[in-house]
């Protein structure tokens, strides 16, 4: 499944469902953490659309295939 176009918000929503918290916001970077140890800090860049490779290196840090973020936008 080929990636969708996002913006920092959306994958920050995604992550906000799977369980991460927000931490905190520096300039245009949002900061999420995983709730259960090990806490795997995150970094959202808070722009209009992500890179591709951007989004991809996030989704393959907190373990999501393409296929499941696609779901979870969908819903």
């Amino acid at each position: 499944m080929k990636l969708p176009v996002v913006s920092g918000r959306e994958v920050g929503k995604v992550l906000e469902g799977l369980g991460y918290v927000f931490v905190g916001q520096e300039g245009s970077h949002l900061h999420y953490r995983s709730p259960k140890p090990p806490h795997i800090k995150i970094t959202v860049p808070n722009h209009k659309t992500l890179k591709r490779g951007t989004l991809k290196s996030i989704l393959r840090a907190v373990g999501l295939s393409n296929q499941e973020f696609g779901h979870r936008m969908e819903s």
